[in-house]
């Protein structure tokens, strides 16, 4: 795993798993990590999320959630922002992914929201990841 940019590790982890259809994934715990996971399980991304605990830091236990037919709910995970290049945006410029059937997700002063929650509660921040 790069120790250079954590949050992309972690969603490299969940496409990974997704794509050979496992049940769950674990990666290095982290707050943003647990905060990301959690506002993947509230837009029902995935199923659940728990935090094991081990002698070093941690390891979060990502469940995926897959459709009635074995059909993947997570087609494409992105990292929108980068170490190398940081995207904020202020409330009217965060983008509408797919035409609303994607979620953007923003870290605020609030934490880890989607593009929706932002727009409601009139928060901009940097540009974690798109999601649909």
């Amino acid at each position: 795993m790069s120790q250079t940019d954590p949050i992309s590790d972690f969603l490299t982890c969940i496409r990974n798993a997704s794509r050979i259809k496992r049940e769950s994934v674990d990666v290095p715990a982290s707050r943003v990590k647990a905060a990301l996971a959690e506002a993947l399980k509230a837009e029902g991304f995935i199923r659940d999320v728990k935090l094991l605990p081990d002698e070093k830091q941690g390891r979060i236990r990502v469940y995926l959630k897959y459709g009635p037919d074995g059909e993947r709910v997570i087609t494409s995970i992105q990292r929108l922002s980068k170490p190398g290049r940081r995207r904020y945006c202020g409330v009217e410029e965060i983008p509408t992914v797919r035409n609303g059937l994607g979620v953007a997700f923003v870290s605020t002063p609030v934490g880890i929201l989607s593009d929706r929650e932002c727009r409601s509660r009139k928060v901009g921040g940097e540009l974690v990841c798109a999601v649909y």
